[in-house]
């Protein structure tokens, strides 16, 4: 055996595995596993891997692996044959096959070293797989090195294995490809999107980022560097070089829009008036705007829940029962351009310093927003006098 090999028994039987007597567990049902490939990142890859492969699994006994990076199948393709054997093994999507589960096997153990390996015959850890070989090659992410997953080509003992361990090290490589290609795509239709919110803030430093810290757009140029870790939350931050900066959530906190540099200062209190007005106006520092009456009920409505509320209950509060979380998720789209980083996100809710005029003590609710039939504004108006 290999040194890597001889590692990996160690690692198995430290776990405590009987290679007799077990068998992989399959912890996802079948409609788990479907929404999780849909939802992986590994998932949008599987068709690439899974044309340029074809040849090599049809007609050939071999199984072509695609597992997540805790050793999940997530897809197993091949001919008919190889898959009814390998069924019998649990050698199907779903199962887990991890190094302290299984032991030694191409999945496993190439996702415990992340390098491709080989495991032939007696060099699996489980009786049961000794009549394999397998080979498997870990897939990463192409900008932070995260580890995704595996492709992996299972076959008899008889195999070109030489020719299984080029072709799973090049699967991997197209994978890691294809995700950068998408990547770099996803990140021009963000910076065509969003761009316009930063040209809008005139004198404003900018930027998009990613979860990740990578810096996909700024403006101007060079006021930050190519990666900004740490820039997970809403609201106010401090940069690395002790600039202060605002952020504010994009895409459910996959992405960011990062605005300031400058020095400290307190934000400006968020003032809005709805008493005997049709539409509300929103003062923020010295910028007012007057609201349609749609974007009125909403912030009136977040006003009133400074815990926040989900798409789904805004949307009862605003629409009604028949409100969907979508409608209102696109209202909040086009009024962010007004609140910024002020507008947080999962919970929907308003970030600082705010005031409203229905909210004040002795405040006369009954006249908020007169033209308004939104449910929760009725209730704000059927609750009397603010205390």
């Amino acid at each position: 055996m290999t040194p890597a090999i001889q590692a990996s028994w160690q690692r198995a039987r430290s776990a405590g595995i009987r290679p007799d007597n077990t068998v992989p567990p399959s912890p996802f049902v079948a409609d788990e596993i479907e929404r999780y490939r849909r939802e992986h990142p590994v998932g949008s890859v599987w068709p690439v891997l899974r044309q340029s492969l074809r040849w090599t699994t049809a007609d050939t006994g071999l199984l072509l692996i695609v597992s997540d990076a805790e050793g999940h199948l997530l897809w197993c393709h091949g001919d008919r044959a190889p898959l009814r054997h390998a069924e019998r093994v649990n050698m199907l999507p779903g199962a887990l096959w991890s190094e302290d589960t299984v032991g030694t096997t191409g999945v496993s153990t190439a996702l415990a070293v992340r390098r491709p390996i080989q495991v032939v015959g007696p060099e699996h850890y489980l009786s049961f797989a000794r009549t394999f070989a397998c080979t498997a090659a870990p897939i990463h992410d192409p900008v932070t090195g995260e580890l995704l997953g595996s492709v992996d080509l299972t076959s008899g003992l008889d195999a070109d294995r030489a020719l299984a361990l080029a072709l799973v090290t090049t699967a991997a490589r197209l994978a890691e490809s294809q995700l950068m290609t998408e990547r770099l795509q996803h990140q021009a239709r963000l910076r065509e999107k969003y761009a316009d919110r930063l040209s809008r803030r005139a004198g404003t430093q900018g930027a998009i980022i990613a979860a990740d810290g990578s810096v996909l757009y700024e403006g101007p140029s060079g006021w930050l560097p190519a990666r900004l870790p740490g820039i997970v939350e809403e609201g106010p931050v401090v940069l690395p070089d002790g600039r202060h900066a605002v952020v504010e959530s994009l895409e459910a906190g996959r992405f960011f829009l990062v605005l300031g540099g400058g020095r400290p200062g307190a934000e400006p209190v968020l003032r809005f008036a709805g008493l005997g007005r049709s539409r509300a106006r929103l003062t923020v520092g010295n910028m007012q705007h007057e609201l349609t009456v749609r974007h009125g009920e909403i912030v009136a409505v977040l006003l009133a829940h400074p815990g926040g509320l989900s798409a789904e209950e805004l949307a009862r509060e605003v629409y009604g029962a028949a409100g969907r979380a979508g409608t209102v998720r696109a209202e909040l789209s086009r009024l962010r351009p007004v609140l910024g980083h002020r507008l947080g996100s999962d919970p929907y809710r308003l970030l600082g310093d705010c005031e409203a005029d229905f909210l004040a003590p002795g405040a006369a609710r009954a006249r908020l927003l007169p033209r308004s039939a939104a449910p929760g504004v009725l209730a704000l108006r059927s609750s009397g006098p603010a205390a």
